[in-house]
């Protein structure tokens, strides 16, 4: 393995500025993405220093250290406090960042990293080598409880300060995803003297040697972010140099859709990172605001199945359900023709996505109807609901109470009874609905995982990633060997032809298996008034940045 060649990325969405465009621009379909906007350095002016930016969010994580998160606003929130030690560039390919360079062992299991000098926390302590061998051992401290950032390390032995600015780290197996994971939004770095000697206290005021640093956080209602002084080492791709131009960021929770689409066209808002679907076209529509709508890397919205206990331990149980649900309805129906459909479990933005798995599950309700039948389903009570040795057929699928279902499992619910599956929304408090989960006590659930690596499939699906000792993703509880031995070649080969072969026969095999029902591709819509400029886009997470954005009043 040579560090000195990197294979660029594929599939991955490019990064780019998006800047002000005219309110004559044409307005492309809702059902894409809003296109790349033109260049306005001319029409926008030079950039002004000053202002805050007001941001309404859907939800906030209740933490802001993002090595103890897996938060999807984390993605957002991560980069106006955090960098990373490496970053993917407006090709998606690995590029520095904290680090200046690296170079990686011929048996692809020694990392050594060259960092970046003059960097510095704003708690005013340096980055150096020493500081991130803290940071790894943080991120799987017991203590963090991380159940993100410990995963995606898991590899990681232990590390070696060869000088100052030099840290060689030391990997149990070949580990090529381990550069994309670093550059992800929860393994931005944390101070290492917060980490030696206040780590508890990272959660409520996080120290980072991003470009903001926050002011004050009130956890369920907001957080303050002051632009840092002496700020001066963004990645390239971020095109600017030294601080802000914005004094400051003000985040807001909204939590209700509705409420952040007004605050946004009234003008209480500048930014909103969650758009709802039902509001993409007013906002595409209207010239006083940029749509975005850009699909995230990783696993798609999939209903996973558990495989380890009754109904869906049965492969034919499983393949029926797959057919009975007619997922272009739902996806049309949920996202306002915002949403792209998808049947497999793979992100088509994915690196390595194999487009010769579409076409294998598909809407189907006549082999759904006769797969349950040969299954032993065959008979039926009084309501409908198929039954065996007078059992119904009946799919628990829990999820977090709230005053409505949640629309996804209403339409599942919906689709699965025409074919006989009594299908029960299972509504419980945050603290039950984790605590199931763990236990594994649940016959489906609803969820997606994004992440800017292929590596999703090992973390979703292989059976290590069961939780045992440990928190793991595999919720299907998948465990078959086959893929197992996928997984695993293609988590240890060089970026190339290994690695595309052996994922794509992950993503057959998959199909063979069926851990659940692929929905839809996981959107990331947000918008923000035309009197924002130079809002970047990260590759690792299709998120707004905020570095060098700043607002024309």
């Amino acid at each position: 393995m040579n560090a000195s060649v990197i294979p660029p990325a594929r599939n991955h969405r490019p990064v780019r500025r998006l800047t002000t465009l005219s309110a004559v621009a044409l307005v492309a379909l809702v059902s894409g993405c809003a296109g790349p906007a033109a260049s306005t350095s001319e029409a926008a002016g030079e950039p002004v220093s000053g202002g805050v930016l007001d941001v309404s969010i859907s939800a906030e994580p209740g933490c802001l250290d993002g090595h103890g998160i897996s938060a999807t606003q984390q993605q957002f929130l991560g980069r106006l406090i955090y960098d990373n030690v490496v970053t993917l560039d407006e090709n998606g390919d690995i590029a520095p960042y904290l680090a200046e360079s690296w170079d990686i062992s011929e048996d692809g299991r020694t990392y050594t990293f060259h960092l970046k000098e003059g960097v510095t926390f704003s708690d005013g302590s340096p980055w150096n080598a020493e500081v991130l061998g803290q940071n790894f051992e943080h991120m799987r401290d017991p203590a963090t409880k991380s159940p993100l950032a410990a995963a995606y390390i898991a590899p990681y032995v232990d590390g070696t300060v060869l000088d100052e600015y030099t840290f060689e780290a030391h990997l149990e197996y070949p580990y090529t995803p381990f550069l994309y994971t670093l550059a992800q939004s929860w393994l931005g770095m944390n101070s290492g003297k917060a980490i030696a000697e206040a780590p508890e206290t990272l959660c409520q005021q996080p120290i980072g040697t991003g470009p903001f640093t926050v002011a004050d956080y009130q956890p369920g209602q907001s957080i303050t972010y002051t632009k840092r002084e002496g700020y001066d080492w963004a990645p390239e791709w971020v095109e600017g140099d030294g601080e802000a131009y914005l004094d400051g960021v003000e985040v807001t929770l909204v939590g209700e859709p509705v409420i952040r689409h007004q605050s946004l066209v009234s003008g209480q808002y500048d930014l909103t990172e969650n758009l709802a679907p039902q509001n993409a076209a007013a906002v595409q529509a209207d010239p006083n605001f940029t749509y975005e709508n850009l699909p995230r890397t990783g696993s798609p919205y999939v209903l996973s199945f558990n495989l380890s206990r009754a109904p869906f331990d049965d492969l034919a149980v499983r393949q029926a359900f797959a057919a009975a649900v007619d997922t272009a309805a739902v996806t049309e129906s949920l996202g306002f023709g915002t949403y792209t459909p998808i049947d497999g479990f793979l992100s088509k933005e994915s690196k390595y996505y194999d487009p010769t798995v579409e076409g294998t599950l598909t809407h189907d309700p006549e082999r759904a109807n006769q797969l349950l039948d040969d299954a032993g389903w065959s008979e039926r009570d009084g309501e409908g609901f198929r039954t065996k040795d007078g059992r119904r057929l009946v799919v628990e699928v829990p999820t977090v109470e709230s005053s409505t279902p949640s629309p996804l499992l209403v339409q599942l619910q919906g689709e699965a009874r025409k074919v006989g599956f009594d299908l029960q929304i299972i509504q419980l408090p945050q603290a039950q609905l984790s605590e199931l989960r763990y236990a594994g006590d649940y016959d489906a659930l609803a969820g997606v995982w994004h992440t800017n690596t292929t590596d999703v499939l090992f973390i979703r699906y292989h059976s290590s990633e069961i939780t045992g000792e440990r928190i793991g993703q595999n919720s299907s509880y998948v465990d078959d060997p086959a893929l197992d031995e996928l997984l695993l070649t293609a988590r240890g080969s060089d970026d190339g032809p290994e690695a595309e072969e052996a994922y794509s026969k992950a993503q057959h095999r998959l199909l063979e298996i069926v851990p659940g029902v692929p929905l839809y591709e996981n959107p990331s819509q947000f918008a923000y008034a035309k009197t924002v400029h130079d809002v970047a886009v990260d590759t690792s997470h299709p998120v707004p940045v905020l570095t060098y954005a700043w607002k024309a009043e």
